[in-house]
Protein backbone atom coordinates (compact mmCIF):
# COMPACT_ATOMS: atom_id res chain seq x y z
CA UNK A 1 0.00 0.00 0.00
CA UNK A 2 3.11 2.41 0.64
CA UNK A 3 5.06 0.78 -1.57
CA UNK A 4 7.28 2.65 -3.66
CA UNK A 5 8.79 1.81 -7.48
CA UNK A 6 12.42 0.66 -7.19
CA UNK A 7 14.90 2.24 -8.61
CA UNK A 8 18.35 1.30 -9.30
CA UNK A 9 21.25 3.09 -8.21
CA UNK A 10 22.19 3.74 -12.02
CA UNK A 11 19.30 5.20 -12.95
CA UNK A 12 19.31 7.55 -9.82
CA UNK A 13 22.49 8.62 -11.45
CA UNK A 14 20.92 10.60 -14.67
CA UNK A 15 19.03 12.32 -13.12
CA UNK A 16 21.85 14.52 -11.41
CA UNK A 17 22.57 18.08 -13.08
CA UNK A 18 25.45 19.57 -14.31
CA UNK A 19 25.02 21.57 -10.59
CA UNK A 20 25.13 18.53 -8.71
CA UNK A 21 21.33 18.73 -7.88
CA UNK A 22 18.47 15.84 -9.43
CA UNK A 23 16.17 17.18 -11.87
CA UNK A 24 13.02 16.23 -9.41
CA UNK A 25 14.66 19.06 -6.83
CA UNK A 26 16.06 16.21 -4.69
CA UNK A 27 19.01 16.85 -3.13
CA UNK A 28 20.40 13.37 -3.48
CA UNK A 29 18.92 9.88 -3.95
CA UNK A 30 19.14 6.73 -1.76
CA UNK A 31 18.21 3.28 -2.34
CA UNK A 32 17.33 0.75 0.25
CA UNK A 33 17.01 -2.56 0.03
CA UNK A 34 14.67 -4.19 2.86
CA UNK A 35 12.11 -6.80 3.96
CA UNK A 36 8.45 -6.90 2.95
CA UNK A 37 7.30 -7.38 6.64
CA UNK A 38 4.36 -5.03 7.83
CA UNK A 39 6.60 -2.56 9.69
CA UNK A 40 9.09 -2.01 6.95
CA UNK A 41 6.13 -1.59 4.86
CA UNK A 42 4.65 1.11 7.74
CA UNK A 43 8.26 2.79 7.51
CA UNK A 44 7.98 3.81 3.68
CA UNK A 45 4.77 4.83 4.24
CA UNK A 46 6.68 7.73 6.14
CA UNK A 47 9.76 8.80 4.05
CA UNK A 48 7.76 11.54 2.24
CA UNK A 49 8.30 13.35 5.67
CA UNK A 50 11.96 12.68 5.78
CA UNK A 51 12.28 13.59 2.37
CA UNK A 52 10.61 16.57 2.83
CA UNK A 53 12.75 17.44 5.50
CA UNK A 54 16.36 16.82 4.06
CA UNK A 55 15.61 16.75 0.15
CA UNK A 56 16.54 13.56 0.13
CA UNK A 57 14.77 10.87 -1.69
CA UNK A 58 14.23 7.30 -1.35
CA UNK A 59 13.90 4.62 -3.76
CA UNK A 60 12.99 1.77 -2.17
CA UNK A 61 13.64 -2.23 -3.52
CA UNK A 62 11.39 -4.91 -1.35
CA UNK A 63 11.56 -8.43 -1.14
CA UNK A 64 10.44 -11.36 0.36
CA UNK A 65 13.18 -12.64 2.95
CA UNK A 66 14.68 -15.06 1.33
CA UNK A 67 15.17 -13.19 -1.93
CA UNK A 68 16.51 -10.05 0.23
CA UNK A 69 19.18 -12.21 2.24
CA UNK A 70 20.34 -13.48 -1.31
CA UNK A 71 20.35 -10.24 -3.14
CA UNK A 72 22.83 -7.89 -0.50
CA UNK A 73 24.88 -10.93 0.34
CA UNK A 74 25.65 -11.30 -3.41
CA UNK A 75 25.55 -7.15 -3.96
CA UNK A 76 28.02 -6.45 -0.88
CA UNK A 77 30.25 -9.73 -1.48
CA UNK A 78 30.70 -8.59 -5.58
CA UNK A 79 30.58 -4.62 -4.59
CA UNK A 80 27.86 -4.40 -6.75
CA UNK A 81 26.78 -1.19 -5.07
CA UNK A 82 23.37 -1.30 -6.14
CA UNK A 83 22.54 -0.34 -2.46
CA UNK A 84 22.97 2.68 -0.26
CA UNK A 85 21.54 1.01 2.86
CA UNK A 86 20.80 -2.68 3.13
CA UNK A 87 18.29 -4.20 5.37
CA UNK A 88 20.38 -7.22 7.38
CA UNK A 89 20.64 -8.97 10.78
CA UNK A 90 22.51 -10.72 13.57
CA UNK A 91 23.75 -12.76 11.24
CA UNK A 92 25.10 -10.69 8.39
CA UNK A 93 26.63 -7.79 10.55
CA UNK A 94 29.28 -8.98 12.52
CA UNK A 95 30.61 -11.02 9.60
CA UNK A 96 30.51 -8.11 7.11
CA UNK A 97 31.93 -5.50 9.74
CA UNK A 98 35.27 -7.68 10.39
CA UNK A 99 35.93 -8.00 6.42
CA UNK A 100 35.46 -3.89 6.10
CA UNK A 101 32.14 -4.22 4.03
CA UNK A 102 30.18 -1.87 5.82
CA UNK A 103 30.71 1.79 7.19
CA UNK A 104 31.22 2.20 11.38
CA UNK A 105 27.92 4.24 12.61
CA UNK A 106 30.30 5.00 15.64
CA UNK A 107 29.40 8.56 14.83
CA UNK A 108 26.16 8.91 14.96
CA UNK A 109 24.64 12.46 16.84
CA UNK A 110 24.06 12.67 20.21
CA UNK A 111 20.56 13.27 19.93
CA UNK A 112 20.51 10.04 18.33
CA UNK A 113 21.26 8.62 21.99
CA UNK A 114 23.26 4.86 20.87
CA UNK A 115 23.54 4.15 24.47
CA UNK A 116 19.95 3.75 24.39
CA UNK A 117 19.86 0.95 22.56
CA UNK A 118 19.13 -2.53 24.23
CA UNK A 119 22.32 -4.32 25.02
CA UNK A 120 21.33 -7.62 23.20
CA UNK A 121 20.49 -5.23 20.33
CA UNK A 122 24.04 -3.48 19.92
CA UNK A 123 25.93 -6.40 20.95
CA UNK A 124 25.01 -8.84 18.02
CA UNK A 125 24.86 -5.81 15.83
CA UNK A 126 28.43 -4.90 16.71
CA UNK A 127 31.88 -5.99 15.56
CA UNK A 128 34.85 -5.70 18.71
CA UNK A 129 32.50 -2.62 20.31
CA UNK A 130 31.80 -0.95 16.87
CA UNK A 131 28.51 -0.93 15.50
CA UNK A 132 27.49 -1.55 12.30
CA UNK A 133 24.16 -1.81 11.76
CA UNK A 134 21.13 0.01 13.63
CA UNK A 135 18.17 -1.74 14.73
CA UNK A 136 14.87 -0.96 13.16
CA UNK A 137 13.20 -3.27 15.31
CA UNK A 138 14.51 -6.36 17.55
CA UNK A 139 12.74 -9.69 18.83
CA UNK A 140 12.64 -12.64 20.31
CA UNK A 141 9.95 -15.29 19.53
CA UNK A 142 6.69 -15.88 21.61
CA UNK A 143 3.69 -17.94 21.52
CA UNK A 144 0.85 -16.16 20.30
CA UNK A 145 -2.15 -18.31 20.92
CA UNK A 146 -6.46 -18.11 21.48
CA UNK A 147 -7.20 -17.19 24.11
CA UNK A 148 -11.29 -17.75 23.34
CA UNK A 149 -9.98 -21.45 21.76
CA UNK A 150 -7.79 -22.21 25.12
CA UNK A 151 -10.50 -21.54 27.08
CA UNK A 152 -13.07 -23.37 25.15
CA UNK A 153 -10.53 -26.40 25.19
CA UNK A 154 -10.46 -26.18 28.91
CA UNK A 155 -6.52 -25.63 29.38
CA UNK A 156 -4.61 -22.69 30.86
CA UNK A 157 -1.53 -21.47 28.92
CA UNK A 158 1.28 -20.85 31.27
CA UNK A 159 3.32 -17.83 30.80
CA UNK A 160 6.41 -20.67 30.37
CA UNK A 161 4.80 -23.72 28.28
CA UNK A 162 6.21 -26.95 27.43
CA UNK A 163 6.32 -28.50 24.12
CA UNK A 164 4.41 -31.07 25.67
CA UNK A 165 1.27 -28.50 26.71
CA UNK A 166 1.78 -27.12 23.22
CA UNK A 167 1.19 -30.32 21.22
CA UNK A 168 -1.76 -31.42 23.54
CA UNK A 169 -3.05 -27.89 23.92
CA UNK A 170 -2.73 -27.83 19.71
CA UNK A 171 -4.57 -31.06 19.26
CA UNK A 172 -7.81 -30.03 21.29
CA UNK A 173 -8.07 -26.72 19.52
CA UNK A 174 -7.81 -28.27 16.34
CA UNK A 175 -11.13 -28.27 14.81
CA UNK A 176 -10.73 -29.55 11.00
CA UNK A 177 -14.65 -28.84 9.92
CA UNK A 178 -14.39 -25.61 10.57
CA UNK A 179 -10.62 -25.07 9.20
CA UNK A 180 -8.54 -24.39 12.64
CA UNK A 181 -5.64 -25.83 13.17
CA UNK A 182 -4.21 -25.70 16.34
CA UNK A 183 -0.91 -24.74 15.73
CA UNK A 184 1.04 -22.82 12.81
CA UNK A 185 4.68 -22.75 12.21
CA UNK A 186 7.47 -22.63 9.61
CA UNK A 187 8.19 -24.94 7.75
CA UNK A 188 9.38 -23.21 4.43
CA UNK A 189 13.02 -23.84 3.22
CA UNK A 190 15.51 -20.57 4.04
CA UNK A 191 18.05 -20.61 6.88
CA UNK A 192 16.26 -17.09 8.29
CA UNK A 193 13.01 -18.75 7.30
CA UNK A 194 12.23 -22.76 8.63
CA UNK A 195 15.39 -22.88 9.07
CA UNK A 196 15.50 -20.32 12.06
CA UNK A 197 12.81 -22.00 13.78
CA UNK A 198 13.51 -25.46 13.62
CA UNK A 199 17.41 -24.58 15.09
CA UNK A 200 15.64 -22.55 17.50
CA UNK A 201 13.39 -25.19 18.39
CA UNK A 202 16.23 -28.17 18.14
CA UNK A 203 18.11 -25.92 20.98
CA UNK A 204 15.44 -26.92 23.93
CA UNK A 205 15.77 -30.42 22.47
CA UNK A 206 19.18 -31.04 23.52
CA UNK A 207 20.54 -30.43 19.67
CA UNK A 208 23.11 -28.57 18.05
CA UNK A 209 24.87 -28.18 14.86
CA UNK A 210 28.39 -28.56 16.01
CA UNK A 211 30.40 -30.52 18.36
CA UNK A 212 33.35 -28.67 19.66
CA UNK A 213 35.61 -30.09 16.69
CA UNK A 214 32.94 -28.48 14.21
CA UNK A 215 31.42 -32.04 13.50
CA UNK A 216 28.11 -31.89 12.62
CA UNK A 217 25.47 -33.44 15.03
CA UNK A 218 22.43 -34.58 12.97
CA UNK A 219 22.89 -38.37 13.61
CA UNK A 220 22.20 -37.94 17.46
CA UNK A 221 18.66 -38.92 18.58
CA UNK A 222 18.30 -34.79 19.85
CA UNK A 223 17.96 -33.75 16.08
CA UNK A 224 15.66 -36.92 15.42
CA UNK A 225 13.86 -36.55 18.69
CA UNK A 226 13.20 -32.80 17.26
CA UNK A 227 12.40 -33.25 13.88
CA UNK A 228 9.90 -36.49 14.46
CA UNK A 229 8.37 -34.34 17.78
CA UNK A 230 7.77 -31.53 14.83
CA UNK A 231 6.08 -33.68 12.30
CA UNK A 232 4.06 -35.40 14.11
CA UNK A 233 2.52 -32.18 15.76
CA UNK A 234 2.21 -30.44 11.92
CA UNK A 235 0.81 -33.73 10.87
CA UNK A 236 -2.19 -33.58 13.32
CA UNK A 237 -2.68 -30.24 14.29
CA UNK A 238 -0.65 -28.09 11.60
CA UNK A 239 -2.39 -26.37 8.46
CA UNK A 240 -2.28 -28.83 5.08
CA UNK A 241 1.15 -27.21 3.14
CA UNK A 242 3.00 -26.40 6.26
CA UNK A 243 6.06 -27.29 4.10
CA UNK A 244 6.21 -23.66 2.34
CA UNK A 245 4.78 -21.38 5.34
CA UNK A 246 7.18 -18.49 6.62
CA UNK A 247 6.29 -15.62 8.37
CA UNK A 248 3.87 -13.90 6.35
CA UNK A 249 2.03 -17.35 5.69
CA UNK A 250 1.22 -18.38 9.08
CA UNK A 251 0.44 -14.60 9.97
CA UNK A 252 -2.10 -14.30 7.22
CA UNK A 253 -3.53 -17.49 8.89
CA UNK A 254 -3.61 -16.60 11.98
CA UNK A 255 -5.51 -13.38 11.66
CA UNK A 256 -7.65 -14.90 9.47
CA UNK A 257 -8.54 -17.29 12.66
CA UNK A 258 -6.82 -20.21 11.15
CA UNK A 259 -4.84 -21.36 13.60
CA UNK A 260 -4.63 -21.44 17.61
CA UNK A 261 -1.69 -21.30 18.27
CA UNK A 262 1.20 -19.55 16.42
CA UNK A 263 5.12 -19.58 17.86
CA UNK A 264 7.06 -16.81 16.02
CA UNK A 265 8.62 -13.40 15.80
CA UNK A 266 7.45 -11.52 18.72
CA UNK A 267 7.43 -8.20 16.52
CA UNK A 268 3.93 -10.08 14.58
CA UNK A 269 2.05 -9.42 18.25
CA UNK A 270 0.93 -6.01 16.76
CA UNK A 271 -0.01 -7.40 13.69
CA UNK A 272 -2.30 -10.10 15.10
CA UNK A 273 -3.78 -7.64 17.56
CA UNK A 274 -4.62 -4.80 15.14
CA UNK A 275 -6.92 -3.73 12.73
CA UNK A 276 -6.07 -6.87 10.12
CA UNK A 277 -6.77 -9.70 12.20
CA UNK A 278 -10.17 -10.91 12.96
CA UNK A 279 -9.22 -12.48 16.65
CA UNK A 280 -7.51 -9.53 17.52
CA UNK A 281 -9.46 -9.17 20.87
CA UNK A 282 -9.07 -13.28 21.72
CA UNK A 283 -4.43 -13.14 21.66
CA UNK A 284 -2.72 -13.94 24.08
CA UNK A 285 0.98 -14.49 24.90
CA UNK A 286 3.53 -16.05 26.53
CA UNK A 287 7.30 -17.42 26.15
CA UNK A 288 8.65 -19.69 23.69
CA UNK A 289 8.51 -23.62 24.53
CA UNK A 290 11.34 -25.79 26.20
CA UNK A 291 11.44 -29.34 27.18
CA UNK A 292 12.47 -28.67 30.86
CA UNK A 293 16.23 -29.02 30.17
CA UNK A 294 17.52 -25.37 30.71
CA UNK A 295 17.22 -24.04 27.31
CA UNK A 296 13.78 -22.43 25.70
CA UNK A 297 13.53 -22.62 22.28
CA UNK A 298 13.20 -18.40 21.55
CA UNK A 299 15.60 -17.03 18.62
CA UNK A 300 17.22 -13.37 19.24
CA UNK A 301 16.99 -11.13 15.87
CA UNK A 302 17.39 -7.23 14.58
CA UNK A 303 16.22 -5.97 11.22
CA UNK A 304 18.70 -3.11 11.14
CA UNK A 305 20.09 -1.12 8.76
CA UNK A 306 23.30 -0.34 7.55
CA UNK A 307 25.76 0.95 4.82
CA UNK A 308 27.71 -0.72 2.56
CA UNK A 309 31.48 0.22 2.74
CA UNK A 310 31.84 2.36 -1.28
CA UNK A 311 28.45 4.18 -1.07
CA UNK A 312 28.78 7.14 -2.93
CA UNK A 313 26.01 8.42 -0.42
CA UNK A 314 27.39 8.19 3.08
CA UNK A 315 26.58 11.13 4.97
CA UNK A 316 22.65 10.93 3.31
CA UNK A 317 22.16 7.23 4.65
CA UNK A 318 23.29 8.30 7.79
CA UNK A 319 20.67 10.70 8.04
CA UNK A 320 18.33 8.81 7.26
CA UNK A 321 19.37 5.61 9.15
CA UNK A 322 19.20 8.16 12.62
CA UNK A 323 15.45 9.50 11.40
CA UNK A 324 14.67 5.79 10.91
CA UNK A 325 16.11 3.83 14.40
CA UNK A 326 16.18 7.15 16.31
CA UNK A 327 13.34 8.28 18.71
CA UNK A 328 11.38 10.79 16.77
CA UNK A 329 10.40 7.76 14.54
CA UNK A 330 8.88 5.59 17.46
CA UNK A 331 7.25 8.83 19.06
CA UNK A 332 6.01 9.50 15.13
CA UNK A 333 4.31 6.63 14.67
CA UNK A 334 2.61 6.39 17.89
CA UNK A 335 0.82 9.47 17.71
CA UNK A 336 -0.72 8.51 14.52
CA UNK A 337 -1.15 4.59 14.85
CA UNK A 338 -0.95 4.19 18.46
CA UNK A 339 1.78 2.55 21.06
CA UNK A 340 1.03 -0.62 19.84
CA UNK A 341 2.08 -0.30 16.27
CA UNK A 342 5.62 1.29 16.96
CA UNK A 343 9.15 -1.07 16.15
CA UNK A 344 9.87 -2.72 19.34
CA UNK A 345 12.83 -4.71 20.83
CA UNK A 346 15.54 -1.39 19.82
CA UNK A 347 15.59 0.75 22.65
CA UNK A 348 15.61 0.75 26.61
CA UNK A 349 13.55 3.93 26.97
CA UNK A 350 11.17 2.29 24.99
CA UNK A 351 9.88 -0.04 27.68
CA UNK A 352 10.14 2.56 30.49
CA UNK A 353 7.81 4.52 28.28
CA UNK A 354 4.41 4.00 30.78
CA UNK A 355 2.11 4.23 27.64
CA UNK A 356 4.20 1.55 26.06
CA UNK A 357 4.21 -0.21 29.34
CA UNK A 358 -0.09 -0.87 28.99
CA UNK A 359 0.71 -2.70 25.41
CA UNK A 360 -0.53 -6.16 25.99
CA UNK A 361 2.36 -8.07 24.66
CA UNK A 362 5.14 -5.77 25.41
CA UNK A 363 6.59 -7.45 28.97
CA UNK A 364 6.07 -10.62 27.46
CA UNK A 365 8.44 -9.72 24.94
CA UNK A 366 11.16 -7.45 27.09
CA UNK A 367 11.15 -10.69 28.49
CA UNK A 368 11.66 -12.91 25.52
CA UNK A 369 14.42 -10.75 24.31
CA UNK A 370 15.82 -10.83 27.74
CA UNK A 371 15.83 -14.71 27.80
CA UNK A 372 17.55 -15.57 24.64
CA UNK A 373 21.64 -15.95 25.13
CA UNK A 374 23.22 -16.30 21.97
CA UNK A 375 26.43 -17.19 23.73
CA UNK A 376 24.66 -19.97 25.63
CA UNK A 377 22.61 -21.15 23.36
CA UNK A 378 22.55 -25.08 23.73
CA UNK A 379 22.74 -27.49 26.35
CA UNK A 380 26.05 -28.81 25.90
CA UNK A 381 28.42 -26.72 24.73
CA UNK A 382 29.27 -25.38 21.22
CA UNK A 383 32.11 -23.79 19.04
CA UNK A 384 29.75 -21.42 17.93
CA UNK A 385 27.92 -17.92 18.97
CA UNK A 386 23.99 -18.03 18.02
CA UNK A 387 20.57 -19.07 18.50
CA UNK A 388 18.82 -19.33 15.38
CA UNK A 389 22.10 -19.79 13.33
CA UNK A 390 25.77 -20.22 14.05
CA UNK A 391 27.84 -16.93 13.34
CA UNK A 392 30.66 -18.19 11.07
CA UNK A 393 30.63 -17.05 7.05
CA UNK A 394 29.71 -20.64 5.78
CA UNK A 395 26.46 -20.64 8.00
CA UNK A 396 24.05 -19.69 5.60
CA UNK A 397 24.34 -21.78 2.50
CA UNK A 398 25.22 -24.89 4.47
CA UNK A 399 21.55 -23.93 6.45
CA UNK A 400 19.96 -23.42 3.10
CA UNK A 401 20.64 -26.81 1.69
CA UNK A 402 19.66 -28.06 5.07
CA UNK A 403 16.58 -26.53 5.67
CA UNK A 404 15.76 -27.51 2.05
CA UNK A 405 15.79 -31.15 3.08
CA UNK A 406 14.15 -30.72 6.02
CA UNK A 407 11.48 -28.98 3.93
CA UNK A 408 10.73 -32.21 1.75
CA UNK A 409 10.73 -34.10 4.81
CA UNK A 410 7.61 -32.28 5.90
CA UNK A 411 6.02 -32.58 2.62
CA UNK A 412 6.33 -36.33 2.84
CA UNK A 413 8.63 -36.35 -0.38
CA UNK A 414 11.39 -38.38 1.41
CA UNK A 415 11.78 -39.87 4.99
CA UNK A 416 13.35 -37.69 8.06
CA UNK A 417 15.95 -40.47 8.42
CA UNK A 418 17.01 -39.22 4.90
CA UNK A 419 16.52 -35.93 5.57
CA UNK A 420 18.54 -35.96 9.02
CA UNK A 421 21.06 -38.11 6.78
CA UNK A 422 21.57 -36.04 3.65
CA UNK A 423 21.88 -32.69 5.88
CA UNK A 424 24.54 -34.72 7.88
CA UNK A 425 26.76 -35.00 4.93
CA UNK A 426 25.66 -31.77 3.34
CA UNK A 427 27.16 -29.97 6.34
CA UNK A 428 30.49 -32.08 6.87
CA UNK A 429 31.30 -32.07 3.64
CA UNK A 430 31.02 -28.26 3.46
CA UNK A 431 32.77 -27.79 6.76
CA UNK A 432 35.59 -29.82 5.97
CA UNK A 433 35.53 -28.19 2.45
CA UNK A 434 36.13 -24.33 4.50
CA UNK A 435 38.88 -26.05 6.41
CA UNK A 436 37.12 -26.64 10.22
CA UNK A 437 37.58 -30.15 10.03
Amino acid sequence: MFLKSTLCAATALTLITAGGAFADGHSATITIATVNNGDMIRMQGYTDGFTAETGIAVEWVTLEENVLRQRVTTDITTKGGAFDIMTIGMYETPIWGSNGWLVPLNDLSAEYDAADLLPAMAGGLSHEGTLYAAPFYGESSMVMYRTDLMEAAGLEMPDAPSWSFIAKAAREMTDRDNDINGVCLRGKAGWGEGGAFITAMSNSFGARWFDGDWNAQFDTREWSDTLNFFVNMMNDSGPAGYATNGFNENLSLFNQGKCGMWIDATVAASFVTGDDSTVADSVGFALAPDNGMGVRSNWLWAWALAIPAGTQQEAEAKQFIEWATGKGYIEQVAANEGWANVPPGARTSLYENANYQAVPFARMTLDSILSADPTNSTVDPSPYIGIQFAAIPEFAGIATEVSQEFSAAYAGQQSIEDALEKAQAITNDAMEAAGYR
